[in-house]
């Protein structure tokens, strides 16, 4: 971790040629090294890297390692349309020239369109965009000068206005659960928008999200965030992990991440303990599997309805629905060792040693319907909310 009050960097490309150098202070987020490779490169988007770990924008300075170095790898993506973002009924295309493309819904059971319709924005949409987001009927869009667009169903996030003023400048990022939207701002400051009762109103915690805040994290009806100090904020539906009052006293400092199933949360703190809240049934309560969390843990990753997090011993805990992945007896003698990443689909998980890999759970090939899974035995989902 890096802990002086200025940070020398720079931004190197793949072929070794010195894009950016310079001295931050280290309580920037990583967005300021975003802005100067983008206008090393102008019209051009591209991913930061330290190691294999990918820069978030909102990352701050004095979380880098400099144990790796002074050098900041610059990943420029080359793709015409180098993301695509979907969620339940429209897809929207970022295209390398920062302009968006939509298609898809244009209208829900006969209400309001989905996204797939831009064209009340599309001035808008035709350059600067540096990132999408959907709910599951709306999308939101930042530009490059920190601005966001939205469109889509209004109650679902589609309609802004009454949050405009605060998304004119500043935004660094935007999260999406079902049907409302939480955006950092440089300052670490929170906005949301949408379904009042699924987290577009926050106004029970807005003193706690004034400044300082991290990272953002969705279940589909509630909103988490870290900040800097390791504290957590909930709100939302208290029946998806919009209320953690039970574990509070647990989640005041020292949270270091935290990952989000369909209606539960677990948060990873930074000695190992692993703290979960929300419904039962989608892994909120880890009861079950409880001495094993309480240290090591080093990374979690969720499923539709449950979590497996892993140790760092190299073994795996899951817990959860056992349709989801959260039952792993059937492997676990292939889980105590070696285990190096998870990931999970709608129904499954995927472990990774240091030798292969092993399969855990089994996906349905209903939930290829709803939510675009590409195999029916475990393959990646495209999830609505992650």
């Amino acid at each position: 971790m890096a802990n002086n009050s200025e940070i020398y960097l720079q931004l190197v490309e793949l072929s070794g040629h010195i894009v950016a150098e310079g001295t931050w202070s280290a309580t920037l987020p990583a967005n300021c090294l975003y802005q100067c490779a983008h206008l090393a490169k102008p019209g051009h988007q591209c991913r930061l890297l330290q190691g294999s770990w990918e820069i978030s924008p909102i990352t701050l300075l004095a979380a880098l390692d400099l144990r790796f170095g002074i050098c900041i790898q610059v990943v420029w993506l080359s793709s015409s349309a180098f993301y695509i973002g979907s969620q339940r009924h429209a897809f929207a295309a970022m295209k390398m020239d920062g302009s968006v493309v939509t298609w898809g819904g244009r209208a829900y059971w006969g209400g309001a369109g989905c996204g797939g319709d831009s064209s009340v924005v599309a001035q808008l949409l035709m350059e600067g965009v540096v990132k999408v987001r959907g709910s599951s009927t709306a999308f939101a869009a930042i530009k490059a000068d920190g601005s966001v667009v939205t469109w889509g169903m209004a109650a679902y996030g589609g309609d802004s206005s009454l949050v405009a003023p605060l998304l004119t400048e500043g935004v660094v990022h935007v999260c999406g659960n079902s049907k409302a939207f939480a955006a950092i701002k440089a300052d670490g400051s929170v906005v949301t928008w949408g379904n009042a009762i699924c987290g577009g109103d926050s106004s029970s915690v807005a003193p706690l999200l004034t400044g300082g805040v991290v990272q953002v994290c969705a279940s589909s009806k509630a909103f988490v965030v870290i900040t800097a100090d390791g504290n957590v904020v909930t709100w939302g539906n208290a029946d998806c992990g919009g209320d953690s009052s039970a574990v509070a006293s647990l989640l005041t400092t020292g949270v270091i991440q935290v990952c989000a199933s369909l209606n539960a949360f677990v948060a990873i703190t930074a000695d190992g303990n692993a703290v979960t809240w929300g419904n039962a049934a989608c892994g909120g309560d880890s009861s079950a599997v409880a001495p094993l969390l309480m240290e090591g843990v080093v990374q979690v990753c969720a499923s539709l309805k449950a979590f497996a997090a892993i140790k760092a011993d190299g073994s795996v805990v899951t817990w959860g629905d056992a349709d989801c992945g959260g039952d792993s007896s059937a492997v676990a003698p292939l889980l105590t060792e070696g285990v190096v990443q998870v990931c999970g689909s709608s129904k499954a998980f995927a472990a990774i040693t240091v030798d292969g890999c092993s399969d855990v759970g089994h996906c349905r090939l209903w939930w290829q319907f709803f939510c675009g899974c590409s195999t029916s035995d475990g393959g990646r989902c495209a999830g609505l909310w992650k």
